[in-house]
């Protein structure tokens, strides 16, 4: 009896070490490298700035904005498929968060203490 109760328990941490490895190879890690056209909707209007973005490394992510505030060096993260991106123009810091799927990405942008909106976008076929 004291056997079973071994194979049993043996049998269950190898089945939780399967689930958890299955899991984490599940996890997808974009790579957000390459040109973004995005679509801004605000209350105050909207607006179609493009990020040129390259992903240095797993998580960080260097660019430039060019849109409604100019030209703006960009710095940013990368999490899976969370992305957040920050730069700093007409004396304000703004901030895109959102969500990566491959070739598109949608979420929310701050504007300082100027308001906010939604974006989405695609990003430029080679």
């Amino acid at each position: 009896m004291k056997k079973s109760k071994q194979i049993l328990l043996l049998s269950i941490t190898i089945s939780a070490i399967a689930m958890m490895m299955s899991v984490s190879f599940q996890a997808k890690h974009e790579n957000v490298t390459g040109t973004w056209n995005l679509t801004v909707e605000t209350s105050m209007g909207s607006g179609n700035p493009v990020f040129v973005l390259k992903q240095e490394n797993d998580t960080l992510i260097t660019g430039t904005y060019t849109g409604t505030f100019g030209e703006a060096p960009v710095k940013g993260t990368i999490k899976v498929n969370k992305i957040d991106l920050k730069f700093s123009a007409s004396d304000m810091a703004i901030e895109y968060t959102g969500i990566i799927d491959d070739n598109s990405m949608k979420g929310k942008v701050v504007f300082g203490t100027m308001g906010d909106g939604t974006f989405t976008g695609t990003r430029k076929e080679k």
